[in-house]
């Protein structure tokens, strides 16, 4: 199977998606335990709730399931949230803090999929960017993820049904911030710019506003959209139309900015 999966759109959005994948190759999951094998820490169902909000969006997607290797952590395995409890670039627990391999990987194992995986993947997002700067004279990098409201090795208490992620307002333009934060506002939900989740490498890696390249993560509790946060983690499509709504709004609007980025 191909690790990656891209869609090459004309908008000057770009939709990253690097855990909804569920691909699991045959050496890696006999070494998983039974919990790892359940996949539980899967961003279910995003690819299917943004799908078709924002014609012409680029997509790219991993195929391959976080277990495998972390998309979304840097390849030097270095602590997105230092003093916090996190999973690295191959996770040794899920997020309950629970351990998922029967086997851990050793440094090669690591070293090999970093290459058959991570790098590919990232080899893809990178092309696309320079691909839709190069047409836009921007790209607006939007990194889809979702995660259980609920998961006390991580986080205290309910998590917001929005999470946006700048680092700290570093990976794009304000305007972008503004709008999204101003959007999800009226939505009348709950929500956090830059609260536990500030965006993850792939937000922090790529967006270089002073370069024409902004990034910005959106984390979705997996509540807004689905039937339960429990196995099968089953898509609702009751709960997801008005999100639909709210977040087509969003795509809207950033691909609506770009022209006065450039400026």
């Amino acid at each position: 199977m191909n690790p990656v999966e891209v869609f090459e759109g004309d908008s000057p959005v770009i939709l990253g998606l690097p855990h909804t994948g569920t691909h699991l190759p045959d050496d890696i999951r006999t070494d998983l335990n039974g919990r790892g094998r359940e996949l539980a820490d899967t961003d279910w169902q995003i690819h299917r709730l943004y799908d078709g909000l924002l014609p012409g969006a680029t997509t790219v997607r991993a195929t391959f399931h976080r277990y495998v290797i972390d998309a979304n952590r840097g390849p030097d395995n270095a602590s997105l949230y230092p003093g916090q409890n996190t999973t690295g670039l191959v996770p040794l627990t899920d997020f309950d803090g629970e351990p998922i391999w029967t086997e851990e990987p050793t440094a090669e194992d690591i070293a090999d999929r970093t290459a058959r995986f991570h790098a590919p993947y990232h080899a893809a997002l990178s092309t696309q960017i320079d691909r839709v700067r190069a047409r836009h004279g921007v790209a607006i990098l939007y990194d889809c993820h979702s995660i259980r409201s609920h998961i006390p090795f991580l986080f205290d208490g309910i998590l917001p049904d929005f999470n946006i992620g700048t680092a700290g307002g570093t990976t794009c333009d304000p305007r972008i911030k503004d709008a999204v934060a101003r959007i999800v506002k009226n939505s009348e939900r709950t929500w956090v710019l830059n609260g536990r989740f500030k965006g993850g490498w792939t937000t922090r890696h790529y967006g270089r506003p002073s370069d024409g390249v902004h990034a910005i993560q959106m984390e979705l509790a997996q509540s807004t959209h689905l039937t339960a946060e429990a196995a099968p983690f089953a898509y609702d499509p009751e709960k997801a139309a008005p999100l639909r709504g709210t977040l087509k709004h969003i795509l809207t609007t950033l691909a609506d900015l770009a022209a006065e980025l450039k400026e």
